[in-house]
């Protein structure tokens, strides 16, 4: 279960794929763009955006806490790239834990309320909160910020598997 120098263990690679899942899921709100919404992702998907975003908070936080704990034990970076890669992964966390932040500013700011998996949280409100609304308008670029970070996530992996042909990748998937 817990990292090794030569491997991330059982629970960070769940945590990895798991939220990795669920971060594909959330970007399927895209959909909304398209015919507006009125099709299959519209209507089976993206529904679900604000409960799936609070769950991604929720284990984002976990793992945050996790990583923590094993970073003695788990693999390190090295090379000359190493840095680019602890500030993207500092990004990488930094932003999937801001996103659903502003994204609940947002909700509550225009008045909307807050309800996850069916639950109201936050009732709807007529008059909303002004300065949470505008700071929670920066939801959507901060997720197109997200959605190239997860790419140049994506790049790297598949540059240290077929180009430096190392086992950096492998550390993720076995």
């Amino acid at each position: 279960m817990s990292d090794t120098p030569e491997r991330y263990g059982s629970l960070s690679r769940w945590f990895h794929w798991g939220m990795a899942i669920l971060i594909v899921w959330q970007f399927m709100k895209i959909g909304d763009l398209i015919d507006e919404g009125e099709h299959w992702v519209g209507r089976t998907l993206v529904p679900w955006h604000i409960s799936i975003g609070l769950l991604i908070f929720i284990l984002g936080i976990l793992r945050v806490f996790w990583a923590i704990k094993q970073y003695p034990h788990r693999p390190q970076l090295s090379g000359p790239l190493a840095p680019l890669a602890r500030i993207g992964h500092f990004l990488l966390y930094l932003v999937m834990l801001l996103l659903p932040v502003l994204g609940i500013f947002y909700m509550i700011g225009k008045g909307y309320g807050l309800k996850v998996f069916g639950l109201q949280l936050v009732e709807k409100s007529e008059t909303g909160i002004a300065w949470m609304a505008s700071v929670g308008s920066l939801h959507a670029p901060v997720a197109v910020l997200f959605l190239l970070l997860v790419v140049g996530h994506i790049c790297a992996a598949l540059y240290h598997h077929f180009i430096l042909r190392d086992d950096t990748l492998k550390r993720m998937t076995r």
